[in-house]
């Protein structure tokens, strides 16, 4: 059969472009790469296992979460840096701060929030170096403030040598990732899907095409993540908060998050931890706090909902609905409790959540620092921070710290610009001037830390609430071994009276008071003032 010449010229393009994608399917990916011949993955021992804080310090420890970047410049190039908080530990102890997460300080591909890490064993340049850090540790267990780190242990950076080696088929690096060869459609919560096109093949990437996720199935991988925790510990490093645990493990589309091998895995890493003395580990997952947080899983995690529930019981004005239930429903005394955080979904800063109301902003202090749980306090909650000028998201949540009320730094650096503006609220929030007046919040943050730091049964004792006919008043009991702590809060605007049944005639003593004239928990029952808080304590 014959052709016509246009027929026959469209059937030869069509056979040369098939060619041209065959060929283009079987091309040879190119030389091997070493890229992660730059890192040292060597493995690791544990050495130096020994800790110098109390015993169990990180369940009694009141935490301060720092972004290294924002909270103190040292050297004058408006970045904030290790030396920067060893200024400032002596501002942490008197606040009664015992312990301190380090939002991520290891090398890193955006060098702003740090979760996509380049190098697991490196600092980040802009904050010191390895030997700024270790003595940033050195000086912080002189004053007992454990120290633990960020730890992603989801995901690297792109550009983190080990996922270039990956890149190519035939590399040893290939598996450490999740690759395919054809693209996949996994929605994640937003319907944004989280394959991405790399060199040869397509691989998941569940929160940012530059951030690929770790094939944690892989042994080496769990393995390499072991080595470098011990690396950091080896150093003086009290332990991790580890990011993002519910995604650590995807078994298809539609079972990317909360599977049965995340808990396994955890449970793989306190094992690791318990190669050391005194160590703690607490983990992220906003979905599965309270599994996550039992001990066959992470065995500590971030409370997410519950922050709401304090949140909303300082504003309303009474305990919201479901305040006391979540207490009862968590291995409390092993839960990590918070108002805010460096994430924008886990809500604004405190002074914005409270329209800017300092009488709310106390009593959701007062529930964060006597209810069960390990308190955790964002940088600058203690002094009312808001949001930095003119940012928006998560950046807003970062400005540098104002250490005073200068319009253009805030006190956070001697430079003339900084690597963000400050916080919009400094001339008014800001803790010079604050730690002069006996009214302020940092005042009430410091006194009200160092009760607890001074009263065991706030730290770890069970709890047992009782019941009142006011709906503003909340009271419970604070038990431990051979001492107890009774907790009176008026959350609301009018004067209620407190009763609770003493069971014997030991006398309480009050430890604590606010906007109280009249102390008096002999008789079992007090008038509580709107807005006030009394703290008695007494031994068993």
């Amino acid at each position: 059969m014959k052709f016509p010449n246009s027929l026959l010229l469209i059937c030869l393009l069509i056979i040369g472009l098939m060619a041209g994608c065959a060929s283009k399917q079987v091309a040879e990916p190119g030389p091997l790469t070493h890229f992660s011949d730059s890192l040292d993955l060597s493995p690791v021992m544990a050495e130096n296992r020994q800790s110098t804080l109390p015993e169990d310090w990180y369940r009694k420890a009141v935490f301060m979460e720092i972004y290294v970047r924002g909270f103190k410049d040292s050297d004058g190039n408006g970045v904030g840096d290790f030396n920067g908080i060893i200024e400032k530990l002596d501002y942490l102890k008197e606040l009664g701060i015992g312990g301190i997460w380090l939002m991520p300080m290891m090398k890193s591909q955006d060098n702003d929030h740090g979760y996509a890490v380049v190098d697991y064993r490196a600092t980040e340049k802009d904050y010191g170096t390895l030997e700024d850090f270790k003595r940033l540790l050195d000086e912080a267990h002189k004053r007992g403030i454990g120290v633990i780190v960020d730890y992603v242990i989801n995901h690297s950076a792109a550009l983190n040598p080990l996922f270039k080696d990956s890149q190519h088929p035939l590399s040893d690096k290939r598996d450490w990732y999740i690759w395919s060869e054809d693209k996949q459609f996994w929605p994640r919560w937003d319907y944004e899907n989280t394959w991405h096109e790399g060199k040869h093949g397509y691989y998941y990437g569940v929160f940012w095409s530059q951030m690929p996720d770790f094939n944690m199935k892989n042994p080496e991988v769990l393995e390499f993540h072991k080595n470098n925790l011990r690396f950091w510990m080896n150093l003086g490093v009290d332990g991790f908060r580890f990011d993002a645990v519910g995604s650590l493990v995807e078994n298809g589309n539609g079972a990317m998050f909360s599977q049965p091998e995340n808990d396994q895995i955890l449970q793989e890493l306190q094992q690791t931890l318990g190669e050391f003395d005194n160590r703690y580990m607490v983990c992220e997952d906003p979905t599965g706090s309270l599994r996550v947080g039992k001990k066959e899983s992470c065995g500590s995690a971030f409370y997410f909902g519950m922050h709401k529930e304090l949140i909303a019981s300082a504003t309303y004005g009474w305990p919201s609905r479901d305040l006391i239930g979540a207490v009862k429903r968590a291995p409390h005394n092993d839960m990590a409790i918070m108002l805010a955080n460096h994430d924008s979904f886990a809500g604004n800063r405190v002074i914005k959540q409270v329209g800017g109301d300092e009488t709310s902003y106390k009593m959701a202090a007062t529930l964060l620092l006597t209810l069960p749980g390990i308190p955790f306090v964002y940088y600058g909650e203690e002094i009312g921070m808001g949001h930095g000028e003119k940012a928006f998201g998560d950046h807003a949540l970062r400005a540098p710290m104002s250490w005073n009320s200068d319009p253009d730094t805030a006190g956070f650096t001697t430079a003339k610009r900084m690597f963000r503006l400050p916080a919009e609220n400094r001339a008014t929030y800001n803790v010079e001037d604050e730690l002069k007046d006996p009214e302020s919040l940092l005042s009430f943050y410091r006194s009200l830390i160092n009760a607890r730091n001074n009263i065991p049964a706030l730290q770890t004792g069970d709890f047992e609430n009782i019941k009142q006919d006011a709906a503003s008043l909340l009271t419970f009991l604070r038990k431990a071994e051979d001492a107890e702590a009774l907790i009176m809060v008026n959350l609301g605007r009018k004067e209620a009276t407190a009763r609770y049944q003493s069971l014997d005639n030991k006398i309480w003593t009050p430890a604590f008071t606010h906007n109280v004239d009249a102390v008096n928990a002999s008789n079992g029952e007090m008038v509580m003032p709107p807005y006030s808080i009394a703290i008695f304590t007494r031994h068993l």
